[in-house]
């Protein structure tokens, strides 16, 4: 049998998740089953599109709570007393300057489970997230993307 996948995590993240199944667990649950209650009510269960749209509601839902559950089982919370301040790693804000839009970003590191790439929250395990890991301030780094090769400078590295 294979081991489970870990899931580095944020303190943050970790509390984002318990959050996110509290409230499919109570108040989403809620919604689906009444909207299965109601479109029983409607009779005809083999030509009831609102009946099969309810209960494909609820596998989705049933679907994330397993997940969420599973990723919280298998957690690895980072704490921040552990982060080195002179590494990038998980839980670290890394300044760097990209030198294909000749402009600095500011990267979180973060575990998959809580990347945001909107936020600028990317996960170590991303491309750009594991080319950075154990990188120190001055180093270039070079990542393979989808269009070539984009090349990092590490500016500074801090906690956030």
């Amino acid at each position: 049998m294979s081991e489970a996948k870990k899931y580095v995590m944020t303190y943050e993240g970790l509390k984002k998740l318990e959050e996110e199944l509290e409230y499919l667990k109570t108040t989403k649950r809620k919604e689906v089953t009444e909207k299965i209650k109601v479109a029983l009510s409607f009779g005809d269960l083999s030509e009831n599109s609102e009946y099969d749209e309810a209960k494909n509601d609820q596998a989705f839902l049933e679907g994330r709570i397993i997940q969420l559950e599973n990723m919280l089982k298998n957690a690895t919370i980072v704490d921040e007393a552990d982060i080195p301040k002179d590494k990038v790693n998980v839980g670290s804000l890394v300044k760097v300057k990209d030198y294909e839009f000749d402009e600095e970003v500011d990267f979180l590191i973060v575990g998959s489970a809580e990347a945001d790439p909107l936020k600028n929250k990317i996960s170590n395990e991303s491309p750009i997230g594991s080319a950075l890991i154990g990188k120190k301030v001055g180093e270039i780094v070079e990542v393979q993307v989808p269009d070539g090769i984009n090349k990092f400078e590490i500016l500074e590295i801090s906690r956030p």
